[in-house]
């Protein structure tokens, strides 16, 4: 039985091609996305393989340079830009099974259908996305074993989207959490209406009950540490937006009270863009 380690893999943010931007923001920009490598002495586990080909290809550069055999790929989450990149690297390590909960599954498929795929994803990275799309297999139990260690799935429901999970590490104190955390990052809040939010918070709370010293983010500023501060960082955004939501009357209200206490995180058009779902 080895030791566990890992290693974080953060995509800078990229434009998208969306013309519905907030006041003296001239582009609206991709959070960065965060890909996290779980390895032993020969074996390694990768989670979140990114959306475009050339943060795939980019990905699998990085892993090769571990040196470690890739026997997992895990999805935390449906959203395409944690998986759309699943394809290009299955290429690069054919040995490798791609697995998920059979709720990532379902949503994974919903992302991948053309209608939405060609309206949302396609229409926001033109020319970007992969066009051919691997959609991973379900993983049978709620554990994948690397090198006599354990990594648990934790189902999370609700939290920035349907059917959520986290990845714990117990042997080494490590949870990847998905998209349920955000590392100074501003939140994408558009799938999580008022009577939603609680699921999320909820998570969190579950979360923070695995006590793991560290937390890897799903979108996280590649300056900040995979501290669990972040967890709590998380909980508070979501409950002063909900806050604020109910004080202000139109989206660039709450936008520029948002901003006035999150002025640091990174990329406040995905702040804009939670503002617009909920004030319209």
């Amino acid at each position: 039985m080895s030791l566990l380690n890992y290693a974080v893999h953060v995509t800078p943010s990229i434009p998208v091609q969306i013309t519905d931007r907030p006041p003296r923001l001239s582009q609206r920009m991709w959070s960065p996305t965060s890909s996290t490598l779980v390895y032993g002495d020969e074996d390694a586990v990768l989670v979140d393989p990114l959306m475009t080909v050339a943060q795939a290809e980019r990905l699998c550069d990085w892993v090769a340079r571990a040196g470690k055999r890739l026997t997992h790929v895990y999805v935390t989450h449906g959203h395409g830009d944690h998986w759309f990149g699943l394809a290009t690297v299955l290429a690069r390590f054919p040995d490798a099974q791609a697995v998920a909960t059979a709720g990532v599954v379902e949503h994974a498929r919903s992302q991948a259908a053309p209608d939405f795929l060609a309206s949302f994803w396609q229409a926001r990275f033109p020319g970007e996305i992969p066009s051919k799309l691997t959609i991973p297999g379900i993983l049978e139990g709620d554990t994948i074993e690397l090198e006599g260690e354990q990594l648990v799935v934790v189902e999370l429901g609700h939290t920035d989207t349907d059917g959520t999970t986290a990845l714990h590490v117990p042997s080494v104190g490590l949870v990847i959490a998905g998209d349920a955390v955000y590392n100074n990052v501003h939140l994408y809040l558009a799938e999580t209406p008022p009577p939603l939010r609680q699921s999320w918070l909820d998570a969190l709370e579950l979360i923070e009950s695995l006590d793991a010293r560290t937390a890897v983010a799903g979108h996280k500023d590649p300056h900040r540490s995979d501290s669990p501060v972040a967890i709590a960082e998380t909980r508070r955004y979501i409950e002063d937006f909900t806050s604020l939501e109910g004080r202000t009357t139109t989206n660039s209200e709450l936008y520029d009270e948002m901003m006035a206490l999150y002025g640091g995180r990174v990329n406040n058009g995905a702040l804009w863009g939670s503002a617009r779902a909920a004030k319209g």
